[in-house]
């Protein structure tokens, strides 16, 4: 997942760690004008309500490092901290990845735009044409990037100790 207030990108795929089935892409909205307590519930009913319908295994999530604009780096801090709440009361592996770690598994280096991410997600996932909004070509890129470093699928792998994992203790 690629947390955000605003806009909160995901990608479920199904894959055997070699080819992957995209099963859910797109974005969670939250509308800018509503207060940010209110948005914040509504992100979150809304994540419950993707996580009860995908019932994912594993959640990655790219962790923030570093923002320019504090209220934007709040925000995206709050809905980060919604999505790993609710992958982690739900038992499941949550892994956060750095934007470099990302860029890195998806196109080879961690120094690519959104647009070189974006065909790259297209190509790796057979798509006709580059994930829209960026949200959601990111969210693809996250979960791309745990397959490669997790081993999903190919090992049953924990992942490396290049991400920082956590699983809820139930």
């Amino acid at each position: 997942m690629d947390p955000g207030l605003s806009r909160c990108g995901y990608c479920c795929l199904d894959t055997d760690g070699r080819t992957h089935r995209t099963v859910a892409l797109g974005v969670l909205t939250t509308p800018p004008s509503a207060p940010v307590p209110e948005r914040l519930a509504e992100l979150a009913g809304d994540i419950r309500a993707l996580f009860d319908e995908l019932r994912p295994q594993a959640v990655a999530v790219e962790r923030v490092l570093f923002q320019v604009n504090v209220r934007t780096a709040i925000s995206v801090g709050q809905a980060s901290g919604l999505v790993l709440a609710e992958a982690a009361g739900r038992g499941c592996d949550v892994v956060e990845y750095s934007p470099n770690q990302v860029k890195g598994a998806v196109a080879g280096h961690g120094s690519a735009d959104k647009d070189e991410v974006a065909t790259m997600v297209q190509w790796l996932l057979g798509l006709s044409k580059p994930p829209h909004p960026a949200d959601a070509a990111d969210a693809a890129a996250i979960a791309l990037c745990h397959v490669a470093i997790a081993g999903v699928g190919t090992t049953g792998r924990r992942a490396s100790s290049s991400a920082t994992s956590v699983r809820a203790g139930r």
